[in-house]
């Protein structure tokens, strides 16, 4: 199958579905880069409040969003969502031109980025799984990590599009690869909070001034960016900073369901799993995943 470059083209009609707490922003950096957009969102109000923001269009459906696209992006809630937008009569699928690429950023499962791939192909579009890294804040300023899974040579085309929201924006492997990846993340990520937030109450207990022992760590082997971004707000007991719990359990969902397939032994991540659950329970479905220390306390 041909694909199209677009080297010395100032700007690109694009589609961008999905202006949750991540697409808003995303959506925005690629308006500034000079790219002619229409936007989606299941919530039309949340569509027409980014056009009054950032010019473009909205349309009432992912098929109508896409129409003459070069480039679509997205960034949804999970797999059901996912198809939702791609799959249907009024899926994106059904209104992408031919040779158009479909760039999906929402983490979801390894086996429907394969199945979408394929289903991509044989209508003669393109395919990319590039979930992100970096949180609601990596998407206000336009420095998310993408881990993407498909085609080289459709990688190379979205690559210089993307880039205006990411501070790295790297292929993988084959489809796929970028969920799994994202999983690797996520599991890290599981790991150092429940271990951060462990930390932090030990040595409040022990009668420490938690913020200068934060300070003075931070500056040796445990540094990490959950320390430096989440530590003296889990001081404080301040969890509204953007990646929700729910959101959290969803993704380790995905990891725990993707590592029976593999054969992983996952202990840890499966135990922290259930700490999250516990502060779902505790009413805090909405907290940042910093929050596991709140079980601690």
């Amino acid at each position: 199958m041909n694909i199209r470059t677009y080297e010395n083209i100032p700007s690109l009609k694009v589609a961008f579905l999905g202006l949750g707490v991540m697409g808003y922003p995303m959506a925005g950096h690629l308006a500034r880069a000079g790219h002619s957009l229409t936007v989606y969102n299941r919530t039309v109000s949340k569509a027409q409040g980014w056009t009054r923001q950032y010019g473009g269009k909205s349309a009432l459906t992912p098929k109508e969003a896409v129409k003459d696209c070069d480039i679509v992006f997205a960034c949804v809630g999970n797999d059901a969502d996912l198809q939702s937008i791609t799959l249907g009569e009024q899926g994106a699928f059904s209104g992408m031109k031919a040779g158009a690429i479909f760039v999906d950023h929402t983490t979801a499962s390894a086996h429907l980025a394969r199945d979408l791939y394929k289903t991509a192909q044989a209508r003669g579009l393109h395919f990319l799984d590039a979930p992100v890294s970096g949180g609601q804040a990596g998407a206000i300023n336009g420095l998310l990590t993408v881990m993407c899974g498909g085609d080289l040579a459709v990688f190379d085309i979205v690559k210089p599009v993307a880039m205006a929201f990411s501070k790295a924006f790297t292929r993988i492997g084959g489809s796929g690869s970028g969920q799994l990846a994202k999983m690797v993340n996520q599991i890290c990520i599981a790991g150092v909070v429940q271990g951060l937030a462990e930390a932090i109450n030990f040595g409040q207990r022990a009668g420490l001034d938690m913020k200068l022992v934060l300070d003075v760590i931070s500056k040796g082997a445990a540094q990490s960016w959950q320390l430096d971004n989440r530590g003296k707000t889990m001081v404080e007991d301040q969890f509204d900073f953007g990646f929700a719990v729910e959101w959290m359990r969803k993704d380790l969902g995905l990891v725990l369901e993707e590592a029976q397939k593999n054969g992983a032994s996952l202990p840890i991540t499966a135990l922290i799993d259930q700490f999250y659950s516990d502060i779902q329970r505790m009413g805090g479905a909405r907290w940042d995943t910093s929050s596991l220390i709140k079980r601690l306390r």
